[in-house]
């Protein structure tokens, strides 16, 4: 085992891509806590739609994609949440307008420049050939800004995800709060759809938010665990994908779903393990 991964870490577009792919999957745990407790854990797949968009149409006019998807994507992200919030279009509505527009959007600008070849799985399920080392410094700085940000602002997303409208009423600026969850968001997803592509990034949003409520209760223990286990089943997946030969983003989705059927069966486990409390000593004795 020891001698792959030294094979593995001797190529350097493998290394690039472990620590944005790292980072990013640190970012998305720690916002798909709130974005699942909140009920908002589609907006990943919504604005992963938009930057496949922007993505295509980056490529079209030879620009750097990065360059052109993150600014699109957080105004994506933030257009969602003002229109969910201002209009009959609520959630689920909101982002299933925005994210099929901007997949038509791209499907067409893709048919109409490069056609659609290879390029397009690369953009739908993503490509660990992807990354270069300027998009890798791009990626680095952006997810250290994020993870800088998610823990300055720790505990106003704490209080705007559990009672938004008590916090509203202790004087908490939530639109405010909001506005920063789904714009770290964006950021997240666009850094991530370069190795998940845009049909699976969401799925480091939701996984390890789901796998840690099976055993975790407390927001912190959630949160923390949330992000050992993205971490975890990213490096593992990647691990996999160059054994085997396997797409690099399937294969971290795999482990994502082995890692929360586990947590599934250790639940199971912990319910059927008798508890004694006080009651139960009483009647053992008599």
């Amino acid at each position: 085992m020891l001698d792959t991964l030294m094979e593995m870490f001797s190529y350097q577009f493998l290394v690039r891509a472990v620590v944005v792919g790292l980072l990013v999957s640190l970012c998305a745990a720690l916002l798909g806590v709130s974005l699942v407790l909140k009920r908002y854990s589609m907006i990943g797949d919504g604005l992963s739609h938009v930057g496949f968009g922007t993505l295509a149409a980056a490529t079209a006019m030879n620009v750097a994609p990065l360059a052109v998807s993150i600014p699109v994507v957080v105004l994506a992200a933030f257009l969602l949440l003002r229109i969910s919030e201002n209009s009959r279009l609520k959630g689920d509505a909101a982002i299933a307008l925005i994210s099929t527009s901007a997949l038509a959007v791209g499907v067409v600008v893709i048919s109409l420049t490069t056609g659609m070849n290879t390029d397009v799985c690369n953009y739908l399920f993503g490509s660990i050939l992807a990354m270069s080392k300027t998009d890798v410094k791009l990626s680095v700085f952006l997810a250290v800004a994020v993870l800088v940000l998610f823990v300055f602002f720790y505990h106003k997303i704490f209080a705007v995800t559990f009672d938004e409208n008590f916090a509203r009423a202790t004087g908490v600026r939530t639109g405010l709060y909001n506005t920063l969850i789904a714009i770290l968001t964006a950021v997240t997803v666009v850094l991530g759809m370069r190795m998940m592509g845009a049909m699976l990034i969401s799925s480091l949003i939701i996984f390890p938010a789901l796998t840690s409520m099976r055993l975790c209760k407390k927001w912190r223990s959630v949160t923390v665990c949330s992000a050992l286990v993205s971490v975890s089943c990213f490096f593992v997946g990647v691990v996999v994908s160059y054994v085997y030969a396997t797409p690099t983003g399937a294969s971290v989705v795999i482990v994502n779903i082995m890692a929360f059927l586990l947590f599934w069966i250790l639940r199971l486990a912990a319910w059927k393990v008798p508890r004694f409390g006080t009651g139960n000593l009483v009647k053992r004795k008599e």
